[in-house]
């Protein structure tokens, strides 16, 4: 069976926002019939996810209070990839600057796009062990409050809804999946 070419192609783009994060474009572009349309998308740095496995099976996680949302989240340690800097450069800088961990062994995981529709943002996720406190060196505008829960509690806590961002349920069923042997 032939595949039809779904291609959309850039006739012309434009900033509508440029931020210290986000970079907001809109492109007009021809669809694949030839036809014209309006893309309106969020150009993201990326960031790395970290999943933080303690000795006894813990994971670490934090609490956050996200401003878009006004409330607070449990969420595995993340953070954006700066311009230049290598993904797993990133993952050991975040871990330390928000738990106060290092990690004496580094996995990487996976790599999941949760905005397709919207933004060309990517996760790339890492598996932290061998973990050594070294003490918090936090962001001056980052309060974050750090710890520690067993899997299984943190499992039943994304089916009670009370772990419900996207990033973390992925990384704690990544995580189960991996522990069990299952991947």
């Amino acid at each position: 069976m032939k595949k039809r070419d779904l291609t959309e192609r850039r006739l012309a783009s434009r900033s509508v926002f440029r931020g210290r994060l986000l970079d907001v474009r809109e492109d007009r572009v021809a669809l694949p019939d030839g036809k014209p349309s309006v893309r309106e998308y969020i150009v993201h740095p990326g960031a790395v996810v970290i999943m933080p496995l303690l000795e006894n099976g813990d994971v670490l996680l934090e609490r956050q209070y996200r401003y878009p949302l006004q409330r607070d989240f449990f969420e595995f340690p993340a953070g954006k990839i700066d311009p230049g800097e290598e993904p797993l450069a990133c993952a050991r800088r975040e871990l330390l600057e928000e738990t106060g961990y290092q990690a004496g062994e580094w996995r990487y995981i996976t790599t999941i796009y949760p905005c397709i529709g919207y933004s060309d943002e990517r996760l790339l996720y890492y598996l932290a062990t061998d973990l050594s406190f070294r003490g918090e060196q936090p962001d001056d505008d980052e309060f974050l409050e750090i710890f520690r829960l067993p899997l299984e509690k943190a499992l039943g806590q994304v089916r009670s809804g009370e772990i419900c961002e996207a990033k973390t349920v992925a990384g704690l069923f990544w995580l189960e999946k991996l522990l069990r042997g299952g991947w």
